[in-house]
């Protein structure tokens, strides 16, 4: 009688003293038809099947069958499938059977012997003899197609890692089948449905008043033409005040409803920007059509949490939903991962289209990655990319590099006539202002925006300042308490009281707000362009009214903004107008000139394209080591107003994913150097003395060193507060 092999055992929701069984068999089944359901997106299908078939082989052994009818110890299930492939000189998918559960390994050289790579495992997996213990599941092995023919092993590392995310996935998916049953995953509405309301909500814009509402319809209709496009890269360059979220997303959906392709990706480089263009597609395609994604979100799957917010928090593991907003620290670094819950929802970009936001922002020291990521997923995964800016970055050098067969189209060519059209500000360039002096230019105005390059500078001009009427915001005051005080900022504006605001950066994108006035810092050409557009927002002054001045301080710019104060300041030569295309143009390839071979700060592309030592695929060592914000800072917990009980929860043992979320808007983040000086004046507690905390976070426990108005202090006095 031939033996059956178990992959999963669930009590029996009916009789809970029983037992259901799911055979190995059928495991490998259902996932391989998912799976090869997910890469049929970019036309790999069977290997997506042959991956599904064989990921689980290891588990037809006495000893994995022991593990789960009789609790015996942990054993290796994966490496016996991954044999399997490399046996049929299947590398790529073996990385991928191998690292379905631990993630993809470094690939390694077939001399290791011993070590964390895959051809060590491999190597250790002949030695013990894997195969020759499993069993029969009762299907055969599977025929491997032929890889595709790279380009480059960064080509391959792309491949490997969407392989990787459809077998997780589809992994994930079917044991969750036979373990939960059905939890609500899916029921969206199609890409046609929402088209169809999109075109509902914009019909009544179609009779314009306005001129600049006729331009704004021609940008919309331009766009929504342009969808029967072929698949590849575009680039959408809309003036300030154009309409580009709206004009993007009906490109986005015509031309996925055009071309069959699977949902839209909004990319976006900041948290502080992602509530409002959610909030904008929400209520144009339904709520429960579109995820926000991104740090800052909190999901509930605790028991009793409502069913469209357990479905919400489900659509966040994989990213099926038809919308998805997201970050891009969320889409680069999935992209440079190795694990599996950060690569599981990679193959759903895979057949979509994927619109970036604010392109502009793309970091300098990272651009060469990013730009890599973005050509890859037109290149060889079926996808549309499009560079959605005011400002659009020179890219196409980059752009063509990695992906040569693709060419860069802009949607609106139109639109570099109609910027004059939507100029709402004037600009006016001073040169140098002492702290003093810039003060007393702002204490003139009833209503006036400053916006400088550091927290420190802020501090310093806000205090020079009549405090009736005045507002500081920065960093370093916790995000709930920065929030209440833009509400407060808004009032006063709309009801014309005074309001005179020192901000760093935090408030140039995503912030509505509007200002009759704005100085600017000279920083980065588009952290100008961002500045002025608040200034005259809505349009109901004259643009010669509305002036934005661009000053330097007589102290240097922080070491971080000094290549893009350069570049600016090239650009801006000769009395040149900030707000020209061309002037933006000039900007950006001084800004690469000046940056030299600084594209990949951490080596990332070069790792894949030249490998590392002993390694051509090391796709644990960049997992480990990209990552687009710099991380050598640290998070104090302020228990400042309702997060002062979050803190005490904290104190007391909590540790949930929810309590760390909810605790988020009371963080502010510093530098190592400045978490030390607090530290050693004693007004920190720390990991050591709070378990659930990690070595990079701290709580404050000298409230003496938050300011309501300023924030924390970053310059204790060393002894000033006692130890708890």
């Amino acid at each position: 009688m031939k033996q059956e092999y178990y992959a999963h055992i669930r009590p029996d929701p009916e009789e809970p003293e029983k037992v259901d069984y799911q055979t190995v068999k059928d495991h490998l089944l259902g996932t391989a038809e998912r799976c090869a359901a997910f890469a049929g997106a970019f036309q790999a299908e069977q290997a997506g099947r042959a991956v599904g078939l064989v990921h689980d082989w290891g588990k037809c052994t006495p000893g994995f069958q022991k593990r789960l009818l009789c609790d015996g110890p942990k054993v290796d299930h994966a490496t016996a499938g991954a044999l399997l492939c490399a046996s049929r000189g299947q590398l790529l998918p073996a990385a991928c059977v191998a690292g379905h559960h631990g993630g993809l390994a470094d690939v390694g050289s077939q001399g290791d012997k011993s070590g964390p790579t895959l051809f060590a495992r491999l190597k250790k997996g002949v030695g013990d003899r894997l195969l020759e213990q499993c069993g029969d599941p009762g299907i055969p092995v599977p025929e491997f197609p032929r890889e595709p023919l790279w380009r480059s092993r960064l080509q391959m590392s792309f491949w490997t890692r969407m392989l990787y995310s459809c077998l997780v996935d589809a992994d994930f998916l079917d044991t969750e089948q036979f373990m939960n049953g059905d939890r609500g995953r899916g029921r969206y509405d199609s890409i046609e449905t929402l088209l169809a309301r999109l075109e509902e909500h914009i019909a009544s814009w179609q009779k314009p008043e306005t001129e600049l509402n006729r331009l704004r319809c021609e940008i919309l209709n331009t766009c929504m033409e342009k969808g029967g496009q072929p698949r590849g890269i575009y680039t959408l360059t809309v003036p300030t005040g154009g309409g580009k979220t709206v004009a993007s997303l009906a490109f986005a959906l015509r031309h996925a409803k055009e071309h069959g392709m699977q949902r839209v990706i909004y990319v976006i480089p900041y948290t502080s920007i992602i509530d409002q263009n959610a909030a904008v597609f929400r209520d144009i395609l339904g709520e429960q059509n579109v995820l926000e994604h991104h740090s800052g979100v909190q999901f509930d799957l605790e028991d009793g949490a409502p069913p469209e917010q357990v479905r919400r928090a489900l659509a966040a593991e994989n990213w099926d939903v038809p919308v998805v907003v997201t970050t891009a620290v969320q889409l680069f670094e999935s992209m440079y991962a190795n694990r599996s819950s950060k690569c599981r929802k990679l193959h759903n970009l895979a057949n979509s289209v994927v619109i970036f936001d604010e392109a502009q922002m793309l970091p300098l020291a990272h651009l060469r990655p990013c730009v890599a990521a973005m050509a890859s997923l037109a290149e060889q995964f079926r996808s549309t990319v499009v560079l959605c800016t005011a400002t659009q970055p020179a890219l196409d050098d980059l752009l063509h590099t990695y992906a040569p067969g693709c060419t860069v189209t802009e949607l609106c060519p139109q639109t570099a006539q109609l910027y004059d059209c939507f100029r709402r500000v004037t600009f006016r360039q001073t040169g140098k202002l002492e702290d003093e002096t810039l003060a007393a230019q702002l204490a003139e105005h009833d209503q006036v925006l400053c916006i400088v390059n550091s927290r420190k500078a802020a501090q310093s001009i806000f205090d020079k300042l009549p405090r009736e009427g005045s507002y500081h915001l920065s960093t370093l005051m916790v995000p709930a308490q920065r929030k209440t005080r833009i509400e407060e900022i808004k009032v006063r504006l709309r009801k014309g009281e005074p309001c005179r605001v020192v901000s760093t950066s935090l408030i140039e994108a995503g912030v509505d707000v509007d200002f009759p006035a704005v100085y600017r810092e000279l920083a980065g050409l588009d952290s100008i362009l961002q500045a002025a557009g608040r200034c005259n927002r809505e349009g109901k002054r004259p643009a010669k009214e509305s002036v934005v001045t661009v000053f330097e301080r007589t102290e240097l710019p922080p070491v971080l903004f000094r290549t893009a104060v350069g570049a600016a300041r090239e650009a801006l030569g000769k009395d040149r107008d900030p707000g020209a295309p061309e002037t933006m143009d000039r900007y950006f390839h001084s800004l690469r000139s000046l940056s030299g071979e600084t594209l990949d700060k951490q080596g990332v592309v070069q790792a894949f394209e030249k490998g590392i030592e002993g390694c051509e695929l090391p796709f644990r060592t960049v997992a480990e080591t990209f990552r687009l914000i710099d991380q050598n800072t640290c998070t104090v917990y302020v228990p400042y107003g309702e997060g002062a009980a979050l803190v005490q929860q904290l104190r007391d043992g909590g540790c949930s994913k929810s309590l760390y979320r909810k605790l988020g808007r009371y963080g502010v983040t510093v530098y190592e150097q400045h978490f030390r000086a607090l530290y050693q004046a004693g007004a920190l507690m720390t990991a050591g003395e709070i378990p659930a905390l990690d070595s990079r976070s701290a709580i404050l426990t000298d409230m003496n060193l938050y300011d309501p108005t300023m924030g924390l202090s970053l310059e204790p006095e060393t002894g000033r507060a006692e130890f708890v």
